[in-house]
Order: structure tokens, then C-alpha cells, then sequence
């Protein structure tokens, strides 16, 4: 049993770490809490899903497609909706962020209608048990998909200049755009790439529940910015420990408390870790990082 939920939690912990990248990445640049990233999730899913159901795409093809798709919908909230209001004060980000969120989803409910889609299984579904863990294909992949992910994350944060010049733009972007970084064109760097790995997550809750549909990005969103200031909103690792341990005890909870109680552990949670220590497990009151 115990084996079971810690399998179940590191799938879901795995899928609010990629959504929850979004989050911090836009605070460490912008200092915004973009509430529409949630809706960016959806987004990327039925993109995805409109890839295989009218053209037939495999999966690869589907994740491509649903992840670019998100990033040009990302780059373009960027460019729309929030580079107008950079020297406004935060509460108008915060409200555009909040109206972009209902755009999106009404959009949804306009294009693909309000009803639940079944998102086909597009792999051969398996069960194993090694060592008394159960586990299937399925979480395998989102297991895989998201350590892959990390990895290239990492690579591109730290080891090219692109991630230098972003670093550089979380840091001081006036002091960057003096040294002759294109600030604004980071910006549209780092939404692509969150937006990317939102869709992503989609993507790959979509499969796992076999559903898409316009409001799934409501709490997955809500619980992944959970996950970033749990981890320290701003710290690419704090996302993704935060989102671990947030789909573990989520998971054990659920089994071992109620399974009604599910959602209210992310949010007591973030009561705890407000209360206890606010700059999160891997954040520092004095410094924000990317």
C-alpha cells in the first residue's frame, strides 16, 4: 500500500515540478505570479490532443506540437497582455494575469466545448511489481519525461549563454540590458520555455487520466504555485523538490487520512511553510534566483 501511494505520489509530484517551473521562472524575471500559467497547461493539452484526433500524430509528434503551441500562447501573454504593464504596479500584472486566465479558459469552452474530451492511450499500457512496488507504463513515462526535462532545464540555465543571459536578467534587468542583454527578448525566452513544460504536464495528465478539459488547469495551477513556494518561489530546484514532496503527501494523505482531503493538503501545507519558513525549503529571504 505504502509502495503503491509513494509510486502514485512521484508521478503527480513530477507533474506539479514541470508546471511549477513556469511559475518560478516568470517570478525570477518579472517578479509576477502568473496566474494564467494553470490555463497554459490546459492549453498545451488540447493542442495536443487536437494533433491526434484530427491528423492521427503519435505521441512524440503530440507532445511537440501541444509544447509549441504553448510557448507561442506563453510568448504572447508575455508581449500582449504583461510587457505594457512592466512599469505599472504589480497588482495590474496580477490582474492581468488573473483575466488571462478566464480568456484562456472561455477560449477552451468556445473551441473545444465545455464537456470532458477523452484523451486516447497512445502506448501500450503494462503493470509491473519489482521489490513489492506496482507501477505502470504510464508513470514510468511521466517518471522519464519529467527527469529528461530537468536535465535539459538544467543544461540550458547553466551551461549557455541563453541561461547566462536569463540568470543575468533574474539578477538586475537594468543593470543587464546595460551590458547589452536583450532583457525583453529573455522574457519571451523564459515564458516559452515554462510555458513549454506547463504543456508538458498537460500533456501527460491528460494521459493519465484519460480527460482534457477547460478547467483542468484550474487546480493543477493553483497547486504547483503551492509546489513553488513550497521549494522557494524563484529557485528552479525549490519547484522541483516542492513539487515532489507536494504529490507525495498528497498521495499519502489521500490513502491514509480521506480522499476528500486530497486538495486541502496542498493548501494546508502552504499555510505551514507561510507560517514556519515563507521563503520556502530552497529560498533565501535576501537573494531570489532563477
Amino acid at each position: 500500500m505504502f509502495g503503491e501511494q509513494l509510486v502514485n505520489g512521484l508521478a503527480l509530484g513530477s507533474i506539479y515540478a514541470l508546471t511549477a517551473i513556469g511559475f518560478t521562472m516568470v517570478y525570477g524575471i518579472i517578479r509576477l505570479i502568473n496566474f494564467a500559467h494553470g490555463d497554459i497547461f490546459m492549453i498545451g493539452a488540447f493542442f495536443a490532443l487536437s494533433s491526434v484526433t484530427l491528423f492521427n500524430a503519435p505521441l512524440i509528434v503530440a507532445f511537440l506540437v501541444g509544447m509549441a503551441g504553448a510557448s507561442i500562447v506563453g510568448i504572447l501573454l508575455s508581449r500582449l497582455a504583461y510587457k505594457p504593464l512592466f512599469d505599472a504596479p504589480r497588482i495590474n500584472l496580477f490582474l492581468a494575469a488573473i483575466g488571462a486566465a478566464i480568456l484562456f479558459e472561455n477560449f477552451a469552452m468556445l473551441v473545444w466545448g465545455p464537456q470532458t474530451n477523452t484523451f486516447p492511450v497512445l502506448i501500450d499500457m503494462h503493470n509491473y511489481s519489482i521489490l513489492g512496488l506496482k507501477f505502470t507504463t504510464l508513470q514510468v513515462i511521466i517518471l522519464v519525461c519529467t527527469i529528461i526535462f530537468m536535465i535539459l532545464l538544467h543544461l540550458l540555465v547553466n551551461k549557455t549563454k541563453v541561461g547566462i543571459a536569463m540568470r543575468c536578467t533574474a539578477q538586475d534587468m537594468n543593470t543587464a540590458r546595460l551590458m547589452g542583454i536583450n532583457t525583453d527578448r529573455m522574457v519571451y525566452v523564459t515564458f516559452a520555455i515554462g510555458s513549454s513544460l506547463g504543456a508538458a504536464a498537460g500533456i501527460l495528465v491528460g494521459m493519465y487520466y484519460q480527460a482534457v478539459y477547460p478547467m483542468m488547469g484550474f487546480m493543477t495551477g493553483l497547486k504547483a504555485f503551492v509546489a513553488a513556494v513550497l521549494g522557494g518561489i524563484g529557485s528552479i530546484p525549490g519547484a522541483m523538490l516542492g513539487g515532489l514532496v507536494l504529490g507525495i503527501s498528497e498521495s499519502l494523505g489521500a490513502a491514509y487520512i480521506s480522499s476528500g482531503f486530497r486538495d486541502g493538503i496542498a493548501f494546508i501545507i502552504l499555510i505551514l511553510i507561510l507560517l514556519i519558513k515563507p521563503s520556502g525549503i530552497l529560498g533565501k529571504v535576501t537573494q531570489e534566483k532563477v
